[in-house]
């Protein structure tokens, strides 16, 4: 980067841990000053300590569903910071649950979070956006591609993620780029690590159905959210990117060639 050119700026929500903080820590290292937005002041705090050597991290917190604080949020950014170009709507809740029996809390809390938060977060930081150009990549999952079992209300909420990525990208392709990455199963949490453990059933079965036998890496995640807001992706609008392994590739069925056993 030339020494004249201003750094850019990257707002992350939900960047108090997992993939929001390996995406927060990955946009660091590549120089931009990071501003990690959640609710929790020690988490955000946390995933600032833990950055590379040498990063510009600086914690807010805020709710994405309350939008008057998102929106007093990406405004602040912008004042505080001179501008912003990069908004990452990470912030998300996945609570599982059929349409028949998930709690109506838990699902109000998954509609606020992961589709309230996505559009109010976008919604106040367009105005900044536009005037550098910027762009946001919005972090979906493989379930807004297709569905899986027990996850009724939280697939439904990231297909409107995606939707919305969509209908962006169209309304503002000539101001700003809009596109979304959607994980697969991601080792974000230690509990993660511990169900998909090498030699437990879900581990098994999970490595029958994915191409490349393992789970993702949140880096792995931040790697492709880093390169749709690099200059490299200046031609990419409305793409979606599963980070799955290969998990999509599949059309469902069962390898009706592998040998038994």
């Amino acid at each position: 980067m030339n020494q004249n050119t201003p750094r850019r700026v990257a707002v992350i929500t939900g960047a108090g841990s997992g993939i929001g903080a390996a995406i927060a820590h990955r946009f660091a290292a590549d120089g931009h000053i990071v501003v990690l937005v959640g609710r929790t002041e020690a988490t955000l705090r946390q995933t600032a300590q833990e950055g590379p050597d040498g990063a510009d991290m600086h914690p807010w917190v805020a709710d994405v569903a309350d939008q008057d604080a998102v929106t007093t949020a990406m405004n602040g950014v912008a004042e505080r910071l001179g501008r912003l170009d990069v908004l990452v709507n990470n912030a998300g809740v996945a609570i599982p649950g059929t349409v028949d029996r998930i709690g109506m809390d838990a699902y109000r809390t998954m509609m606020s979070t992961n589709i309230d938060g996505a559009f109010f977060a976008s919604r106040a930081a367009l105005p900044h956006l536009r005037s550098t150009r910027g762009c946001i990549v919005n972090i979906g999952s493989v379930g807004a591609l297709g569905g899986d079992w027990g996850q009724a209300a939280y697939d439904m909420t990231k297909a409107a993620v995606a939707s919305l990525t969509n209908v962006m990208a169209l309304d503002h392709g000539r101001e700003i780029r809009v596109n979304a990455v959607h994980p697969g199963v991601t080792l974000s949490r230690q509990r993660l690590r511990d169900v998909f453990a090498e030699g437990t059933a879900v581990h098994q079965r999970f490595v029958e159905r994915v191409p490349m036998g393992r789970p993702g890496e949140p880096a792995e995640v931040a790697a492709v959210v880093a390169f749709l807001a690099s200059d490299e992706a200046s031609y990419l609008n409305g793409v979606h990117i599963p980070v799955d392994g290969g998990l999509t590739a599949a059309n469902g069925q069962a390898d009706l060639y592998r040998a038994n056993g």
